[in-house]
């Protein structure tokens, strides 16, 4: 996985351009990956075939870990591949895994069982990346079952979620190690398969010694109870579909679906094994023109679930190290903008000029950096950096958060040439091709709420920058001028300082610049 920008610590495959087998040249676009900024391309250094995809679509990993091996056409690459990626070696891993939870019983070297031949031990199994323990939600197959490779052993309620575990192995379903509702620590015997009549009551007596579970009591079944302004009568049939004493066994994916529809699982008749409920059924579901007639619509609580983009990650980790790491402090002025508008208007006017305001602020505000240095600054432990060049960062907002491209050198630019730049900038971060170049190097930051009609706002530092410049809507209202009450329009901005490089006299300096700059237009072309 490469580093694709300064900040970036992990990243998604959002699309494979290749499959494994495809001929790759030099230069070729082998994927698009997400980072913390944007969807970017990355191509291939080297030719040969793709011989093996280590991340798939749509998963994250870390920088460095392994993306892709390419080679000559049918050569070994199995010493490059983790263990995990091959079945003998999950077989491997699986037994020395059982092993240890033996060799960890306190029961003394008398009482720990040899596996008898033939005889596989399944342990908790990791479900997901951060998952401790587990919890057996419902078991699809009891003690003298036989199973084969891929059938589905049990649901298991991970942190993050309640997922299918399926076996690896073929044979008898020997004993059951935790019981539904049990909690256990991840690597805990879970179950032993094996030949059909083999005795592990030895492997069964040195587990239960083993502290390796912590049990939990078995959830009770919750029964949600009908309002009395919303019960209605049942017919026989519906109260029989509908007792509560029964276990329901259904698939995950089936419950989810059901849930997002609105269908109860006590309607829905299975035709998966042991008349276990599946996604077919809820598809397929129908009521029944009496259950429709007789049951009163209710609301479903539910939640959508979606995936922290790397974007999203990034945004709330730096702006939480901005937050709680830098002293902010908060200095607002309202500013008559009445004069702008009128100079906003007579540029305008011209043939092929179109200015905004954020134009006016942005530049305003690089020219007031040149006068106050010190808020063009950065704090580090050892030292204060003071920028003697001047990059006005801008929020713009995208789909995913908040991208801040950079204008280069502000404070040179024409009112017209700020315009562009950042209109082409926004587009490109919208449109996700942005460069990390083109985000890079801010020293003051511009955020604009005013075109959404936000009144006032403060915004959090974007670092290292020590200063944060936040921009609300303009604002018709009475006002007093030259002693008389009259209908003025005014802005109000905030201006975010980081207490350690900006002193709250220093702030209010700039901002006293600023408001010249903004309610006199003609001074910035002097």
């Amino acid at each position: 996985m490469p580093r694709l920008s300064d900040t970036m610590e992990e990243g998604t495959v959002a699309t494979w351009l290749k499959s494994v087998g495809d001929a790759v040249g030099e230069g070729d676009i082998l994927a698009e990956i997400e980072t913390d900024k944007a969807t970017m391309e990355f191509e291939s250094f080297h030719e040969g075939t793709l011989l093996h995809i280590g991340i798939a679509e749509g998963e994250t990993a870390n920088v460095d870990a392994l993306l892709a091996i390419i080679g000559e056409k049918g050569e070994d690459i199995s010493m490059h591949l983790t263990p995990a990626t091959s079945q003998d070696s999950s077989d491997k891993t699986s037994k020395e895994a059982s092993q240890q939870i033996l060799e960890a019983s306190p029961a003394s070297e008398a009482e720990v069982a040899v596996i008898p031949e033939g005889v596989e031990v399944i342990t908790m199994p990791r479900l997901s990346d951060t998952m401790e323990e587990g919890t057996v939600a419902t078991w699809l197959k009891k003690e003298g079952d036989s199973i084969k490779e891929g059938d589905i052993l049990a649901e298991i309620e991970t942190d993050k979620a309640t997922m299918e575990f399926e076996s690896f192995y073929t044979g008898t379903l020997l004993k059951i190690g935790i019981q539904e509702g049990e909690t256990a620590l991840v690597d805990a015997l879970l179950a032993i398969v094996g030949p059909s009549g083999t005795d592990v009551s030895g492997i069964t007596e040195v587990t239960k010694a083993a502290p390796a579970t912590a049990s939990a009591p078995a959830p009770t079944p919750q029964v949600q109870q009908t309002p009395e302004a919303t019960r209605v009568e049942v017919t026989p049939e519906v109260a029989a579909n509908t007792n509560t004493s029964q276990r329901i066994f259904a698939s995950p994916l089936a419950k989810k679906i059901a849930t997002d529809k609105g269908i109860s699982l006590q309607l829905v008749k299975g035709s998966g094994e042991n008349g276990r409920i599946i996604k077919s059924d809820i598809e397929n579901y129908q009521p029944s023109s009496a259950g429709v007639a007789q049951y009163t619509p209710v609301g479903v609580e539910s939640f959508e679930e979606i995936k922290n983009s790397q974007m999203r990650k990034t945004i709330a980790k730096r702006l939480g190290e901005s937050k709680f790491s830098a002293p902010h402090y908060y200095l607002t002025i309202e500013l008559d903008m009445d004069n702008a508008m009128a100079s906003r208007a007579a540029i305008n006017s011209a043939p092929d000029v179109k200015i905004s305001y954020n134009d006016m602020i942005v530049k305003a505000c690089a020219m007031a950096l040149r006068k106050h240095p010190q808020v063009n600054s950065q704090w580090t432990d050892g030292l204060m950096r003071i920028a003697k060049h001047i990059h006005v960062g801008v929020a713009v907002a995208v789909d995913d958060g908040l991208l801040v491209p950079v204008l280069k050198f502000a404070d040179q630019m024409s009112f017209s040439q700020i315009g562009v730049h950042v209109k082409e900038l926004a587009t490109k971060a919208r449109n996700k091709k942005i460069t990390p170049q083109e985000m890079d190097g801010s020293t003051f930051t511009v955020s604009n709420l005013g075109m959404f009609g936000i009144k006032e706002f403060t915004s959090i530092i974007n670092a290292p920058n020590s200063a944060i410049l936040s921009v609300g809507a303009i604002i018709q209202k009475p006002v007093v001028k030259n002693g008389a009450l009259a209908v003025g329009n005014t802005m109000t901005v905030t201006l975010a300082c980081d207490h350690r490089t900006v002193d709250g006299a220093t702030g209010a300096k700039f901002l006293q610049t600023l408001r010249n700059y903004i309610e006199n237009p003609v001074t910035m072309f002097v």
